[in-house]
């Protein structure tokens, strides 16, 4: 049987898209705080800007390029630029009847959002002028466009206000009086101005009705006979020759610059804008008509992200508790005797972040640590870890850190870093040529009494302390000295050229994780063949490698009972009669982003559990460093099995891949009980901390030179 037919296959934008649409469907949840809903319809506003910039821009540039290889289903760069025009232009008129359907709610509530400058009565209007002149008209620069001045470069993602101008004593209705003008809504400027509150309300209006209510105030001498808003998103995937840049970064610096000038993919314009200021955009952008959107509210919805942080609606928010402490790992402790004393897991975001942080703080401050290594992916703005490492080097210790520099929409934050550490003295490598290295590793090597010792820390997302509050992911610590081996191994690899004959526990994208893991899956199918016991448990963001897929539907063919949790795309389809029958696929969409890559293998009731940096995608198997590692410590891997059990028994958040290619949100029986998941995990995670109070407490960390003194 072909596994690899097409028919098989979703598209995997149209399954990008199905996802939006699964976040989307948290902001229409009524049973979920109000403002969470606007955090929700904030974040497929966001979601779809990406992209816009990425995706579609991609597919853009394939058809420029007259590039006609098929996709995973079988169709070419135009076909499914085609499929998805219909499909973005549903979802975004279905975005703002969910906006103003919110918005209604927050005015029961007391917040309203005002939505046109007209609407304003006069004491308010008097107020949102001097507001105008006093904070806003400084800082303003319009721009006109005649023979003398061409139509400016607008940037990508910018706010701005077109108008339609005439000369006073001029005739309107003569075309060759008409001017066109420009004005960008400065970013520098909260978007939101709060106006008085007013019947126990508060209110507020967007930054771009206050300009619009002025325009007049920018173009003296000329009527304005019409304005309106629009944005525009342009294509934003880098372009970058690797093997031809004498320097990497320098050259991304180059490249992040262009992103700005970039061709515009979307233009989003208010509706009932004037049809002459739309035909002036669409030529000087050379914008097609499936490209614009008409937009029946305010543009671009990420402005709720404010919202959400407004003063005065704690009710209406979703109260998360503070991530319990590691209960081996106290604030405080030595991390490196914890680690001793046996693995240590972590559950992000409900077991702390701290221990990740203290691992390297401690190893810059401690004077028997000798050495540092640490792959670095998304750091937060202000990342204690960075500033550790710093640290470490200033003491004299080798500190060797891979920046990966080509982490998309992250480029220029990682530049900063990356020389922050070159300064302090840490040995900074810039990524790979023609791969991402976004495995997540770090390893300590530390002299002690019986010798010389290696710590590592391996996870499933990025040693960011912001987003670890955020995102679902797991983490090891161990002083493993097979581990161990194989950490100094893959940072001998990514520094120099060393490239080792055999692993003792990990397994490395593109050369060896891949290989392991289509293994793993036929070893499963040999398994149900055989008549002995098998299954496949998997967790993962995204799965459309072709490869494992077809080795997927192989297994089910078999007889391989196979659950899969996959957050966003998934290619693959379910319900097909003798290939993918065998085959359940969840997805679950909550209050934190599900981001941990668990995958769990029967073995003949001999189960293996691993962890991994990596998606089933042909990007992360294929195109890039990434790590997979397995879990040894039984109670280790029955807490891993028990996490994927209860997400798999979600029926509040969870939502089920059907064989026509949609999802059903999961409804809670009359005689069920209501199960969700990352609710539970926070509540176990606090009764793991509580548990383990009791308990003689982990010895403190103090440097050896503080002992000495």
């Amino acid at each position: 049987m072909d596994f690899y037919n097409t028919d098989y296959y979703t598209n995997r934008e149209l399954s990008w898209v199905r996802f939006n649409a699964r976040v989307l469907s948290e902001a229409k949840d009524k049973e979920i705080e109000l403002f969470e809903r606007l955090k929700f319809l904030s974040i497929t506003a966001s979601n779809l800007d990406e992209f816009f910039m990425v995706r579609v821009a991609s597919l853009k540039d394939m058809v420029h390029a007259g590039y006609n290889k098929k996709d995973i289903a079988g169709l070419k760069a135009g076909e499914q630029l085609n499929l998805l025009y219909p499909v973005l232009h549903d979802f975004v008129k279905d975005q703002y009847s969910c906006y103003r359907m919110l918005a209604k709610e927050c005015q029961k509530k007391g917040l309203v959002m005002v939505e046109r400058h007209e609407d304003l009565k006069a004491e308010d209007g008097e107020f949102v002028d001097r507001y105008f002149t006093d904070h806003v008209y400084p800082v303003l620069t319009p721009m006109a466009v005649d023979s003398s001045r061409p139509f400016p470069l607008i940037k990508n993602k910018s706010l701005n206000i077109c108008a339609l101008l005439v000369k006073k004593g001029k005739d309107p209705s003569k075309e060759k009086h008409l001017e066109f003008a420009t004005v960008q809504v400065p970013s520098v400027l909260p978007r939101l101005v709060k106006l008085e509150d007013k019947d126990g309300q508060q209110r507020v209006i967007r930054l771009e009705e206050v300009i619009e209510r002025n325009m007049h105030r920018l173009f003296l001498n000329y009527d304005v006979l019409g304005s309106a808003p629009f944005q525009i998103m342009r294509n934003a995937d880098l372009t970058i020759e690797e093997e031809e840049a004498e320097d990497l970064l320098k050259e991304i610096e180059k490249q992040i610059r262009k992103r700005q000038w970039g061709e515009a993919i979307r233009l989003e314009v208010e509706k009932g804008i004037d049809k002459r200021l739309l035909k002036t955009l669409k030529q000087e952008l050379a914008i097609s008509d499936e490209d614009i959107y008409e937009i029946d509210g305010p543009l671009d919805l990420t402005f709720l992200m404010k919202v959400y942080g407004l003063e005065g609606f704690d009710g209406y928010r979703h109260s998360s508790p503070a991530p319990s402490e590691v209960p081996q790992i106290p604030a405080g402790s030595d991390v490196f005797a914890a680690i001793r004393a046996g693995d240590i897991l972590l559950h992000h975001p409900y077991q702390s972040f701290r221990p990740v942080v203290d691992f390297i703080r401690q190893a810059a401050e401690d004077p028997d640590v000798l050495a540092i290594k640490q792959t670095l992916y998304r750091v937060s703005g202000n990342s204690p870890i960075v500033r550790a490492l710093a640290e470490a080097a200033e003491n004299g210790k080798q500190v060797s850190v891979l920046v990966e520099l080509k982490a998309r929409f992250d480029e220029e934050n990682n530049i900063g870093w990356a020389r922050m550490l070159e300064k302090a003295g840490c040995h900074v490598i810039y990524g790979l040529v023609g791969l991402k290295t976004h495995c997540k590793i770090a390893l300590v090597v530390r002299r002690e009494e019986d010798g010389i010792r290696r710590y590592v820390h391996l996870g499933t997302g990025n040693y960011n302390d912001a987003t670890a509050r955020l995102y679902t992911d797991m983490g090891l610590l161990t002083c493993s000295e097979s581990v161990g081996e194989d950490a100094t191994a893959v940072f001998n690899m990514l520094s120099g050229y060393s490239e080792p004959l055999g692993w003792n526990e990990l397994s490395l994208a593109p050369l060896w994780l891949k290989k392991r893991l289509l293994k793993l899956i036929r070893r499963e199918t040999a398994a149900a063949r055989a008549g002995r016991q098998s299954g496949i448990r998997a967790k993962m963001n995204s799965l459309c490698d072709p490869d494992v897929i077809a080795a997927l539907y192989e297994a089910s063919a078999a007889g391989v009972k196979i659950d899969l949790l996959v957050r966003g795309i998934c290619c693959l389809k379910v319900g097909i009669k003798g290939v993918s029958e065998n085959i359940r696929v969840y997805s679950i969409v909550g209050n934190y982003l599900e981001h941990g890559r668990i995958f769990v293998f029967e073995n003949d009731c001999e189960p293996e559990v691993y962890l991994a940096s990596a998606d089933w995608m042909p990007r992360n198997l294929e195109r890039r460093v990434e790590i997979m590692f397995p879990l040894r410590e039984p109670a280790l891997k029955q807490r891993v099995i028990h996490i994927l059990d209860m997400q798999f028994a979600d029926n509040v958040k969870k939502h089920t891949l059907l064989s026509g290619g949609e999802y059903r949100k999961e409804k809670i029986g009359k005689n069920e009980n209501r199960l969700s998941c990352q609710e539970l995990f926070e509540e176990e995670a606090r009764r793991m901390t509580e548990k383990r109070k009791g308990k003689k407490a982990s010895r403190r960390f103090i440097p050896r030179s503080h002992i000495d003194e």
